[in-house]
């Protein structure tokens, strides 16, 4: 075998070998793509002036998430596209390297046929398999077409891509410029709301601090307003109650029986309230011998309904004035209206005397008692009489030109300011008074009326 022949079978054997060559599966797979998971809405509340907020907020959270996939495939699309460039390279070159094997063959089949030495089989095998080389650098040439088609198509899908990403970039600017925005407006509109509140309650304020003055004032108006006596004295009929007293006590070698009846009304400091008397309107009495009584029972009516007090009270403004303590349940039942204490007795310097329970009244000067603050002096010169023909007596209602009651005579020319309620002795009502002696109690009224001023302590 010459030289010749011996090239021709190895450069044969190196074409069989490339032919042989799966050129596809030694390409390398395109890997798909990862598609990042959707990232979840946000979760959270929100507050009533932060909703418009946090909705931008949810929205810029899922522009950052699409933008951040489309960054994603734009990297692997790149890293693709690198990869079939290679391949494409590769290609490129083993075509180049084809060609140029197939040159070098067609040079030799040349050479072979024009050597007279070459046998017609060694021609035809040649012959062919220069036409399976041309054959596999058709293939390959179509192959090199087919990517620089996928390479074109990648790199339009880039370009996309990097469209999208601008595109998700702007409209993320936008949506935070908005989200700004509407936070700007959102923090005015509080501030406007809080000073229509701060506006509102100081209207409120206002208004009410002028209902209040209103009202004091409507208040003091009608307090300073004096009431026709006429009507006064119409208010005290309708609330004047029958007070009937029943007592007994030893005498001689048996037992005295004394009565009481009068006319009264009730008072109150606005806590408790109570049935006005004068000692003398009692079965007892301090200019005679204190006596331990045996019974006491006390009975108020009105309209035919009647209650029994469980005590009788001598008050410590004056030994002499005595009430009978009395539950709202038992001014409803009786159906009369109390009267306030005064608190003002000055105001005026006339009052009502009503005396005898309602057996006549009139207009009366007083004067304040210097030396003793609890009285006033009445002055009998000046009673001007509007009903029924009287002096002025122990056991008399005054009350001041305001409807209030201002006291009860304690004598005919003083009358103590009932301005308290607060007890000096108590004697219980009841049937067992044996039991518990009221003659060291009477003793102790007496002893007090005796060192009030002479001029006061006269019956």
């Amino acid at each position: 075998m010459n030289r010749t022949l011996l090239l021709i079978l190895c450069d044969f054997l190196l074409l069989t070998l490339l032919a042989l060559t799966d050129w596809q599966k030694a390409a390398p797979a395109n890997p798909a793509a990862p598609v990042p998971a959707a990232p979840g809405p946000a979760s959270g509340g929100v507050t009533r002036d932060d909703d418009l907020v946090s909705v931008m907020k949810l929205s810029l959270e899922d522009e950052r998430a699409q933008r951040e996939q489309l960054s994603q495939q734009l990297q692997t699309t790149r890293g693709t596209l690198g990869e079939r460039e290679k391949i494409l390279a590769d290609t490129a070159s083993s075509l180049a390297d084809t060609r140029r094997k197939a040159d070098t063959l067609a040079q030799q089949y040349q050479a072979a046929a024009a050597d007279a030495s070459l046998t017609r089989e060694q021609l035809a095998r040649l012959q062919k398999d220069l036409e399976q080389r041309q054959a596999e650098a058709a293939r390959q040439a179509g192959e090199l077409a087919a990517l620089e088609k996928a390479q074109a198509e990648a790199r339009a899908k880039i370009e996309d891509l990097n469209v999208s990403v601008r595109v998700a970039e702007r409209e993320k600017q936008l949506l935070r410029s908005t989200a700004e925005s509407l936070k700007t407006q959102v923090e005015a509109e509080r501030e406007e709301r809080l000073k229509v509140q701060a506006a509102t309650t100081q209207l409120a304020q206002g208004v009410g601090q002028l209902a209040d003055s209103s009202t004091a004032l409507t208040k003091e108006i009608r307090d300073n307003r004096p009431i026709n006596v006429n009507v006064l004295f119409n208010d005290f009929l309708a609330n004047r109650v029958e007070t009937s007293f029943t007592g007994t006590r030893p005498f001689l070698l048996g037992e005295r029986t004394e009565n009481r009846d009068t006319r009264t009304v009730f008072v109150t400091d606005g806590r408790d309230t109570y049935a006005l008397l004068h000692v003398s309107d009692t079965p007892f009495s301090l200019l005679d011998p204190a006596w331990d009584w045996n019974t006491l029972k006390a009975e108020l009516r009105k309209g035919g309904q009647r209650v029994v007090p469980d005590r009788l009270v001598f008050l410590a403004l004056d030994p002499r004035v005595a009430v009978l303590p009395v539950t709202p349940a038992q001014v409803a039942a009786l159906g009369v209206k109390p009267y306030p204490v005064v608190f003002e007795p000055f105001q005026f310097t006339e009052a009502l005397i009503i005396a005898n329970g309602g057996a006549g009244y009139g207009e009366v000067p007083f004067k304040l008692d210097a030396a003793n603050s609890s009285y006033v002096r009445m002055d009998n010169r000046l009673v001007r009489r509007l009903f029924g023909d009287f002096s002025p007596s122990r056991g008399d209602l005054v009350l001041s030109k305001t409807g209030e009651l201002l006291g009860i005579m304690v004598n005919s020319d003083y009358c103590a300011l009932v301005t308290n309620f607060l007890p000096s002795q108590v004697i219980r009502t009841g049937d067992d008074l044996a039991s518990r002696p009221t003659g060291k109690q009477l003793e102790d009224l007496t002893l007090r009326l005796r060192k009030l001023p002479a001029r006061i302590q006269q019956w």
